[in-house]
């Protein structure tokens, strides 16, 4: 997973995005950062497609630490956005609320107009 916060960290503030499966342990969380200028746009999509009850828990914080996106437990969701701020964003994935079920999750984090 080192390998896949370095990816998100070399795209940062272009037009582009990046893709990624990932294993998520029971009672773990694993963020990804991201800088973006004021006013890009950018779309986080995902889906648990192992695991459990194929749930995750997932946020973003801008670079305030102002959360601007929770969910708890979803199988998949898509946030599109537009920044207010410059600065580093954070999205985490939560199975912090699983003690046994390992999950698989899948996203594709894509930054600029499509």
């Amino acid at each position: 997973l080192a390998l896949a916060l370095l990816l998100c960290a070399l795209r940062a503030g272009r037009a582009g995005g990046t893709e990624l499966t990932f294993e998520l342990p029971d009672s773990d969380r694993q963020c990804c950062h991201q800088e973006l200028e004021r006013g890009v746009k950018f779309t986080l999509d995902y889906q648990v497609i192992t695991g459990g009850h194929y749930d995750v828990d997932c946020y973003v914080e801008d670079p305030n630490g102002r959360t601007i996106y929770k969910e708890t437990k979803k199988q998949y969701d898509s946030f599109p956005h537009r920044t207010e701020v410059k600065g580093v964003y954070t999205f985490c994935f939560s199975n912090e609320f699983s003690t046994f079920s390992h999950k698989t999750v899948y996203f594709d984090f894509q930054v600029g107009d499509e």
